[in-house]
């Protein structure tokens, strides 16, 4: 049989050639694209006679053969693959530059660039025991304002007095749970009050510090209200104060970070005796107002030794304590200057501190909390390894 029908079906009606290839057309397009796209004869020989009429100048407006709409459907595929190489290799240039580099991002999304990967350093658990060596060097990086204990170890340390944890008061001899519980609070409230209230940093009086010692420990507390109203070589406040002159530096930010332990134990019949080991990193900048904006650390290790007697055995006053011992070493700050502050040294040229006298001691690790800092104090001023 021949694959062209008759100009009229058994029905009678007519289908012109126009018509035919309207359908062979409509019907291929719903033919899966893996099918096979041979035209039937009937579609061959309307595209044949398509193409005479378009020889001579005939094809009606808008129509196109198979072959034509073959060669559109090429040209748009080779199209969408030349968009994707001319995006698709920018791209990956980008993405392999942000893999080596990924501090390229802004904002640092995935926590790994710039100086600011420091803040995202887990914090490191309370110290509950001396340690047995220095801790390691920290990466090498310049604080700055935004990032004040950047190439420090103190960054992964605790905030302020969030660092002084007190252990778990337990009964000593004659001295009820609650009794030990309040000389520990109490040497806490020294702490807090002496080395990081925001007024005692700036020269203030430390009245809550004050306040907590057995008012009976005169000469001490005459001897600290001296310090505090005419410091001198005799009377320095800083031998259990933190202090910085106002006038001269401030602290950057709202953060000092503090590590230590607080221990308790039995003294003499019905006393108990509180130890606590703490070391402050404090952060400062010069306050001049064309001073260069560099940011150098302080660092300060106290050694505090404190009893609270039974008052049911001894003539004091209830609920105060009496210190025993401070002792403290205090990390970049000028040698042989008893204005009462704390002089740190900046590297940059333009610095107006008070430089003191050279450093004449040895050099110590500021960081290292495994040395005992008893009897030091004759060693002379030091220099600092690292602040």
């Amino acid at each position: 049989m021949s694959d062209r029908p008759s100009d009229e079906d058994s029905s009678g009606s007519s289908i012109s050639d126009a018509e035919w290839a309207k359908f062979v057309q409509d019907s291929a397009r719903e033919i899966p694209a893996s099918a096979p796209k041979e035209p039937s004869a009937r579609a061959r020989m309307v595209a044949e006679r398509l193409r005479q009429e378009e020889a001579r100048g005939a094809t009606p407006q808008g129509w196109r053969t198979v072959a034509d709409l073959q060669r559109t459907h090429e040209r748009a595929s080779r199209g969408k693959r030349r968009l994707w190489v001319f995006l698709g290799l920018p791209v990956v240039i980008a993405l392999a530059a942000v893999a080596m580099r990924p501090s390229l991002l802004p904002g640092d999304p995935f926590g790994t660039g710039g100086p600011g990967a420091a803040v995202s350093a887990s914090p490191l658990p309370a110290e509950t025991a001396a340690p047995t060596a220095a801790p390691g060097a920290a990466d090498a990086a310049t604080p700055t304002i935004e990032h004040p204990f950047a190439g420090s170890p103190a960054l992964r340390w605790a905030d302020g007095a969030a660092g002084i944890v007190l252990p778990k008061a337990t009964r000593v001899g004659s001295l009820s749970k609650a009794q030990v519980e309040q000389a520990l609070q109490q040497t806490g409230k020294l702490l807090i009050d002496a080395n990081l209230d925001p007024a005692t940093l700036r020269g203030g009086r430390p009245e809550t510090a004050l306040s907590v010692i057995e008012p009976r420990q005169k000469e001490l507390l005459d001897r600290l209200d001296t310090s505090l109203s005419k410091p001198d070589e005799k009377h320095d406040p800083l031998l259990m104060f933190s202090r910085f002159d106002p006038a001269e530096l401030r602290l950057v930010g709202d953060v000092v970070k503090t590590r230590g332990r607080t221990t308790f134990e039995a003294g003499e019949s019905g006393v108990v005796v509180v130890h606590a080991d703490y070391t402050f990193v404090y952060p400062v900048m010069r306050v001049e107002k064309d001073a260069p904006t560099e940011v150098v650390r302080t660092i300060v290790r106290r050694v505090l030794d404190v009893e609270l007697h039974d008052p049911d055995k001894y003539v004091v006053s209830p609920g105060k304590i009496t210190v025993k011992r401070f002792d403290q070493e205090i990390g970049n700050s000028a040698c042989d200057v008893y204005d009462g502050y704390m002089h740190p040294r900046f590297e940059t040229a333009h610095s107006p501190t008070p430089t003191g006298a050279p450093a004449t001691g040895p050099t110590k690790d500021p960081y290292d909390r495994s040395r005992d800092i008893a009897g030091d104090t004759d060693e002379g001023c030091g220099v600092v390894s690292r602040t």
